[in-house]
């Protein structure tokens, strides 16, 4: 007698303890050989559905020795033992246990996608198997499109794809009519005719008696068994191939199923992804924001001069107002000058506020007075006019030169107020010219509200003192400016003999004013984050959702040899897929956004990195809140999974 392809042992399966002990299985002997057409009857309760599930190798026995093929089964592990389901078993339900949400074609390729058979291979021989089994042309049709006979055959399409060698029938007729019972019986007939091996499980003797041996169970043990009936040719397996699915194919599938998934609950889909699509958005819009606001920050700084020095009176850390202490003199802008590297030093000396006057007309604004090297300094040039001469410094000449706001507030027409004059305490002043616009800062400050007066006429006719309240220095070559600072201090403690002034270049204070918007960034960006990590939170709750719905899903796809590696990959490329959607909408809504406030006025800034490090975050956030879901769904015992509702 050759070897029994099937082989039990004293299979024992309990469950509970104590008192709540049930022994399911109590002893069970039976050998099944390769080409039989058995079927194993018993009254509900009798345990020949437990002993199905370890015959297919869905569930353990507490104890016993339980051999497929010669490899004992307890020595496998959870992969060896979905190999082991994929390639020698075919399982038929007695409610179908078909996937609704996808195509009759498709649910017969399900246990071929875990074989690792190309995409166009398992789908012509689905439609093969189709075809011969009369389902013809209804490969495309959902199985809630079909009746109970043609599901049922197409979950015999489904054990067929892999061409196991053993057919397992749970209560394969018990959902169907009588026509569609004697229909199915006479396929398996035909099965067994072409030397599968079948076990098919019952309750009812006539179903029964289409078996070649019939054994029966009863408390869990074996009462009767005809005997084994060996045929002389038995099937012999070998179409599929034995290897497993590549990762892209996994992948692959994984994201179709996850859109089918999506599709199938859109409401819950799009309330899902609003919570990642408001923090993607938000993530780009707040970071847009803040690059825009540093931006311009920046540029209204740098366009005061990247290259210049400032000084002011007072020792380090002093706070007092820079006019109030005497410390820097016109002599000392003089010897400034003189040092290497340096384009101008420019002495400063300001008022507050001070009036204007032409005619009846009256204007508050900012007096300074500054030398004639101020353009050049400043690289700011004049709309209207010229600027005063050095040789109107040394004489101390009444002129001025206006800012556009200034000068649109005194005179009527701008361009025509050159030469005309002004009353400054009392004292006229000819404009000399008028200055190119600059705008308002990001602060709010109106550049164009000044009016500039020579340094040495300011200290005589306006401010009433010879000090000054800061010194410019615009330096030639930026990349020495730190050894110009330093010349510039040695110069000065020289000069004063101790250090009673403030020197700092245009670079630190840049450095300075980066930084904190590089802070305020980062604080806005953080905040938006919040609403990623509450999208994630979401994410996580709907999978998990998602796992409880599907968890007979789950028990298919392991009994028709799914690993526990394809379960967690198929759900966390679902919660990446809602992701990577959530990402894409997200970002495409934040940049709306920012064009809208750009639109508006606001200051924004688009670059690729923060679209790229929100959807990045989006992905990561369905990788990480995934995670958890999936690895709950490929830990789920098989038959507690099938037995799901």
């Amino acid at each position: 007698m050759t070897n029994p392809i099937l082989s039990l042992r004293d299979i024992q399966r309990v469950y509970g303890k104590g008192e709540a002990e049930v022994r399911a299985l109590d002893g069970v002997d039976l050998d099944v050989y390769q080409g039989e057409f058995v079927a194993i009857i018993g009254q509900s309760g009798s345990g020949k559905s437990t002993l199905m599930n370890i015959l297919g190798c869905l569930d353990q026995p507490t104890s016993g020795k339980y051999l497929v093929n010669g490899s004992n089964v307890s020595e496998l592990d959870s992969d060896e033992l979905a190999t082991l389901r994929r390639t020698t078993f075919g399982f038929i339900f007695q409610r179908y246990n078909l996937l609704t949400n996808i195509s009759a074609a498709e649910n017969v390729e399900l246990p071929a996608i875990y074989a690792g058979m190309s995409a166009d291979d398992r789908h012509d021989r689905a439609i093969e198997l189709l075809d011969k089994l009369g389902l013809e042309g209804r490969g495309r049709h959902k199985p809630g499109q079909l009746s109970g006979g043609q599901q049922q055959r197409v979950a015999v399409a489904r054990a067929l794809i892999n061409d196991g060698d053993i057919i397992l029938a749970d209560e394969p007729t018990g959902a169907l009519d009588s026509g569609s019972s004697a229909e199915l019986l006479t396929l398996l007939e035909e099965l067994h005719n072409s030397g599968r091996t079948i076990v098919l499980i019952t309750h009812d003797p006539k179903v029964a008696d289409r078996a070649d041996r019939v054994i029966e169970i009863s408390d869990g043990k074996i009462i009767h068994d005809d005997g084994a009936k060996i045929p002389e040719e038995a099937h012999q397996s070998g179409l599929m191939s034995r290897r497993s699915p590549s990762l892209f194919t996994q992948i692959s599938e994984s994201v179709k199923m996850a859109f089918r998934s999506l599709r199938a609950n859109l409401f819950r889909t799009a309330l899902t992804l609003l919570g990642v699509v408001i923090g993607v958005a938000a993530v780009v819009a707040m970071l847009a924001i803040g690059e825009g606001s540093q931006r311009q920050v920046m540029a209204r700084f740098e366009s005061m001069g990247a290259n210049l020095l400032f000084v002011r009176p007072g020792a380090p850390g002093t706070r007092m107002r820079g006019d109030a202490i005497a410390t820097l003199t016109l002599e000392d802008v003089a010897a400034l000058n003189e040092l290497d590297n340096v384009i101008a030093a420019v002495p400063s000396r300001s008022s507050s506020s001070a009036t204007l006057r032409v005619g009846n007309n009256d204007y508050q604004t900012s007096i300074e007075g500054v030398s004639e090297l101020w353009p050049q300094a400043q690289t700011r040039g004049l709309k209207y006019g010229s600027f005063f001469t050095e040789k109107d410094v040394q004489d101390r000449v009444g002129v001025v030169v206006l800012g556009t706001t200034v000068a649109g507030n005194l005179f009527d027409d701008v361009a025509a107020s050159v030469g005309e004059y002004v009353f400054l305490g009392g004292a006229p002043f000819e404009v000399a010219g008028i200055l190119e616009e600059k705008g308002a800062t990001s602060w709010g400050q109106d550049q164009d509200d000044v009016a500039l007066i020579p340094i040495t006429t300011g200290m005589m006719r306006v401010f009433g003192s010879t000090y000054l309240s800061s010194v410019s220095i615009a330096v030639d070559d930026t990349d020495i400016i730190a050894q110009t600072e330093e010349s510039a201090k040695s110069l000065l403690l020289a000069r004063h003999g101790t250090e009673d002034f403030q020197l700092r270049n245009t670079a630190s204070i840049l450095d300075s004013i980066e930084e904190s918007q590089n802070a305020f960034s980062l604080l806005l960006g953080s905040v938006a984050s919040i609403s990623l990590l509450v999208g994630g939170i979401g994410v996580m709750n709907i999978m998990l959702v998602s796992v409880s719905e599907r968890t007979r899903e789950i028990g298919v796809r392991m009994a028709t040899g799914a690993r526990r590696s394809d379960i967690m990959i198929q759900f966390v490329v679902e919660a990446l897929v809602v992701g990577g959607l959530g990402g894409i909408v997200g970002v495409s809504i934040g940049l709306g956004v920012c064009l809208i406030l750009a639109e508006v006025g606001m200051s924004i800034f688009i670059s690729a990195l923060p679209a790229i490090l929100a959807f990045s975050s989006a992905l990561a956030t369905g990788l990480i809140f995934g995670y958890l879901p999936a690895r709950k769904a490929s830990r789920l015992d098989p038959v507690a999974a099938l037995a799901s509702e």
